[in-house]
């Protein structure tokens, strides 16, 4: 067992977690934030996906004791009071129908966003779908995914 201390929304945790224990598995079954989905266990379908000192990380992936210190943002995390711009045209598009790998696609748009903005370019459909590449969703043809996506990136 290893005792760690993070900030998880904005908020500091600790726990004891054997040292295998992944960031997924601490959020949901230690915190309770069960947002942070798990479709795969093999790193591949990012429903798992939360920003880790800002940057998005697939949790399903990451060792919770390797986090020490860090600041860790969930779905959960990502509102304050109202919801984000990435939630609000995900909505706004249908960019979701089961929910299952929604909150994963919220933090990668959101991570997307971002990177793209800081560094001065244009965050096209294709550099959006581009960018997918390790997110799944096997409802919605992510055509309504990255319409959200574009419409976000025009609010934040």
């Amino acid at each position: 067992m290893t005792s760690i201390n993070m900030n998880v929304n904005g908020k500091a945790v600790s726990g004891d977690v054997p040292d295998e224990t992944l960031l997924s598995e601490f959020l949901r079954e230690h915190l309770r934030l069960t947002g942070t989905h798990i479709g795969c266990d093999t790193s591949q379908c990012g429903a798992c996906v939360v920003h880790i000192d800002g940057k998005a990380v697939k949790s399903c992936s990451t060792l919770a004791v390797s986090l020490e210190g860090a600041e860790v943002t969930t779905i959960e995390g990502l509102a304050n009071g109202d919801l984000h711009p990435m939630q609000v045209a995900f909505n706004d598009n249908h960019g979701l129908q089961c929910g299952f790998c929604t909150p994963g696609m919220i933090m990668s748009g959101v991570d997307m966003v971002k990177r793209y903005k800081a560094e001065g370019k244009d965050l096209t459909s294709d550099a959006i779908r581009a960018e997918l590449e390790g997110n799944i969703c096997r409802c919605t043809g992510y055509h309504n995914i990255v319409k959200s996506i574009e419409d976000a990136a025009a609010k934040m």
